[in-house]
Order: C-alpha cells, then structure tokens, then sequence
C-alpha cells in the first residue's frame, strides 16, 4: 500500500518535479522557449555606419536566400528547424523545406486547427538573428541596396545604420471581408498631402503591411477570404516582386518571403484563391492532424494546462487524446470541417481547472484531476465540433459515448492486465463508493478504505515515487473503479453530479 504523507508546499514541489522527469511522453519545452524568436536575443551589432558595415565585410543576401542557407546549415547539423511543431517531421516538413530551399512562396492547405499559422510563424527564427537596415526607412532598405525614394536620395555619408532583430521582421494579416488594397500593399496618405507634398509625390504614399514587411516573412491567414478583387493585388508582389499604387508611377522590388494559408476548397464555401494568384505560389503543402496518440500527448502536452495550477496525470491526458482522435473519426461529424487541436488542448485546460475548483472548494494543497473532471468537457467543447444534419438534437449524447470509449481504450492499455481484485473484494462484500466532481481526495480515500497493491496500480498509469499524494491515489483508483464499470465489471448511478459505483 502506498504511504499518503501530509502534504506540504515544497512535497508538491517535489513531487511535479519526480513526475516531469518520468513522465511517459517526451519532455516538451514551454511554446515560448522552443522558438528561436522568442529566446532572449543575442545584443545587437555595434556597427552603426555604412562605412563600418562595409569594412565588416557584411554580405548582402535576400531573404529567400538567407533562409536557404541557415535551413541548410541546420540541416547539416542536426539542429531543430522548426521548434513546437509536432507530428510533421516525416510528412509535412520535407516539403516545407524542399520549397524553402527551392525559394518558392508557399501554400499551406489544412483543416482547421492543424498549426498552420504556428509552423508559419517558425519560419521566423530561420532568419539571421540581426539584420542591418536604414535607420528610419519604412520598409527597412538594406543600406547596401535602398529601393525608395526617400534611402536613394541619402549620400553614402548620410546613411545611419540600424538592426533589426528577426522577431521584426514578420507580419502578418488574416484575412477578412473588409480588407482593403490600402491595407495590404498601401495607398496615398492626406496628411502628407496636407502638409505641402504634391499628389504624384511618391513620398505621399503610406505603404502597407506588405512593403513594411520588406526583408521579411508576410503571411496571409485564411487567404480564400480575401476578396478575389483584392488577391489581384498580389499578384505583382509574387511575380515581379514589386507593388504598385493607385495610378502613381512608383516601382519598389521588394525582398519578401509569402506563405499564405488556406482550408480545403471542397470545405471553404466562402472564397477561393483566383488562379492567377494560386499558380504564382510555388509550392502547395498539405497539412493534417497528429497521425498518432503519442504525437496527440506531446501536443496536449506542450500546448495545454499552462498557468492553471493542476497536475492532469498522463492516463487523464492519454484519455483526451483517444477523445479527440474518436471525434475527429466518428461518422456523426462533419469530416470536412476537422476537429481542431485546441480542441483537446481546451479539453485539458478544462480538466485542470474543474480540479482547481474542487480543490478550493475541498481545501486540497494540490489539485490533481480525475476522470470525474472529464464529463464537463463534453458540454463546454460542443461548440468546437460541427455535428452533420442527421446528428442534429444528439450531440451531446455522442460526445459522452466517445469520451467513454475513449476511458475504456485507455483503461485497457493501463490496467487491463492488472490484478484489481482487492478493489473487488471490498464491492463483493455490499459496500458502495459515491464520488464525483466536489468529492476532495482525502475523503474519496476514505470511502474507499485500504487497497492492497494501489503501488502497482499507480505504477502501470506512469505515477511512481513522488506521486504519493492523496490527489493522485484518489486519481487512480477513481480511473480503476471507471474502467471496471465500462468493463461491466462494476455499476454506476449517476446522481445530480455524483457518481456511485457498487457490484
């Protein structure tokens, strides 16, 4: 039997630590940290002069060509290319890099969900970390080759040097109904005006995300949404790299990388990418949703329960991620819209905060969740599926058998083979166990009496030494008396939120 010490501050402490470290799923590093965007910066470069720029011996490279070769220098060595991103290494990512190293524009086709925009935004840190450019400039000219009006005009001698950190160097706009030319490429500025500049003065012109991306990445979220009037105005960005204003006889080639996402044109009712504008992106990659349940834990794992306070176990989190992978599969769902991913992150969120509830209604040190903390999600997540017609009234009922199902699978895989007869025992003898959602874990324990061989049962669902609290005894034997139950094994009454499980 395992020993239920008191519980203190620096024993929960401890006891996340030991779990961290065993825990069945590799060891994720938090979202912030894994992307080379947001580690600390390295200090910026000194050099502040064009003169000195050049005595460094900086060469100029374009964008395509600078994420070309740091891709390739990565490659060589080891190192990860894109951090946080999860389940593409053998399917997505090859593509992602024979189009990068190719220098193409890029497509990213996927459902909802899917981490488009996140694998968008780690092509950032493929970027030099510090770039020099134009002290001032709006579109961040590179000193050695100013392309406006404005960095053309300046002298050698007049040339300040900036740098610009690679997190800067990135913009991004999703698109909507009501975005305009002016928005994406520029259009011409009344204030300017206003202030004594003539109308045909390039320098009137207020540019637009696009040009003020310039040496950077632009994406495009949702790319059909945009109106197909408005897609035309990119065309001239992709092909020959420059952008025109309204009727002024303005040219500026920029240097941008374009990656734009889109959902499947069979589900994306409300647009599409014109042709002209699809056959100007070099490559299209397809997405999708993690292949297996060890890629669904790592993401569950690295996206969800951040700043909740709860301890979810890895059976509660293997159980989310056969739920999540049930819904997606199930025929009572509309396939072509997906399940999205913050779907069992939210699920996990979810269940870690039903435990911090409990615990601040029962005066737990340490909330741990429980199988009893599932039920809640299928109400708050129903929303998040799009059932198909037929389905219409019961979406509630299918969610509950799959996240039953999902119980059962798991419990199959954990304790299917474990020796479960001492909780047996004590229902063969009349006794009945009632818990539910407001039950602390001292008092499930309780009712629940001595267990012989709860070490082992703790053991085979990935708790060990360090797992000694009551939270997470109380856990598994809850988990152990749900598997029976779906086993029939045991039976349950559901009452007003309680659950009372007898023979």
């Amino acid at each position: 039997m395992v020993k239920i010490p008191s519980e203190t501050r620096t024993a929960v402490a401890r006891a996340r630590n030991s779990r961290q470290q065993r825990n069945r799923v590799p060891e994720v590093q938090s979202r912030r940290s894994l992307d080379p965007v947001h580690k600390s910066p390295a200090p910026a470069p000194t050099l502040s002069t064009l003169r000195e720029l050049r005595e460094s011996g900086h060469v100029h490279r374009s964008v395509k060509a600078e994420i070309r070769e740091n891709l390739l220098a990565r490659l060589r060595a080891g190192e990860p290319r894109f951090p946080g991103i999860v389940g593409f290494d053998d399917s997505v990512l090859p593509y992602l890099e024979r189009a990068l190293i190719a220098g193409h524009d890029i497509v990213l086709l996927g459902e909802r969900g899917q981490g488009k925009t996140r694998l968008i935004r780690t092509v950032v840190g493929l970027l030099d970390e510090w770039t020099p450019v134009i002290a001032g400039c709006e579109i961040n000219d590179h000193p050695y080759a100013p392309v406006c009006g404005r960095c053309r005009a300046l002298g050698d001698d007049e040339i300040v040097v900036a740098w610009k950190h690679r997190s800067e160097r990135y913009g991004e706009k999703l698109a909507t109904p009501d975005t305009s030319v002016g928005d994406l490429i520029g259009d011409v500025d009344p204030i300017k005006i206003a202030e004594g500049r003539t109308l045909g003065d390039p320098e009137t012109v207020h540019y637009g995300l696009v040009p003020r991306t310039n040496r950077g990445v632009f994406s495009v979220n949702e790319l059909p949404d945009l109106a197909e009037r408005i897609q035309v105005a990119l065309l001239n960005v992709l092909e020959e790299r420059d952008i025109q204003v309204r009727g002024y006889n303005l040219r500026l080639p920029l240097d941008v990388l374009l990656i734009a996402s889109a959902n499947p044109e069979d589900y994306t009712n409300r647009g599409r990418i014109i042709t002209p504008l699809k056959d100007r992106f070099g490559a299209e990659v397809r997405t999708h949703y993690p292949r297996s349940v060890d890629d669904e834990l790592v993401l569950i794992r690295q996206e969800a329960m951040a700043d909740i306070g709860a301890d979810v176990p890895e059976h509660l989190v293997e159980i989310i991620a056969r739920f999540t992978r049930l819904v997606r599969e199930s025929s009572a769902v509309d396939t072509r819209s997906g399940v999205s991913a913050r779907f069992s992150i939210a699920a996990a969120e979810t269940a870690a905060a039903s435990a911090v509830r409990r615990a601040a209604l029962t005066g737990e040190d340490l909330p741990v969740a429980r199988v009893c903390d599932l039920p809640g999600i299928v109400h708050t997540l129903r929303g998040k599926v799009e059932f198909e017609v037929s389905e219409e009234g019961r979406e509630i009922e299918v969610l509950a058998h799959l996240l039953r199902r999902a119980t059962a699978e798991t419990f199959r895989g954990t304790l299917g083979g474990a020796d479960l007869a001492p909780l047996l025992d004590k229902f063969a003898q009349g006794a009945q166990i009632e818990s539910g959602e407001l039950v602390g874990a001292t008092e499930l324990l309780r009712r629940i009496g001595r267990v012989e061989g709860l070490a082992k049962i703790m053991s085979r669902i990935g708790m060990g030494e360090g797992d000694e609290s009551p939270g997470h005894a109380a856990a598994a034997l809850e988990f152990a008396l749900e598997g029976l139950y779906l086993m029939r094994r045991l039976s349950k009454d559901d009452v007003a939120g309680a659950a009372v499980y007898r023979t």
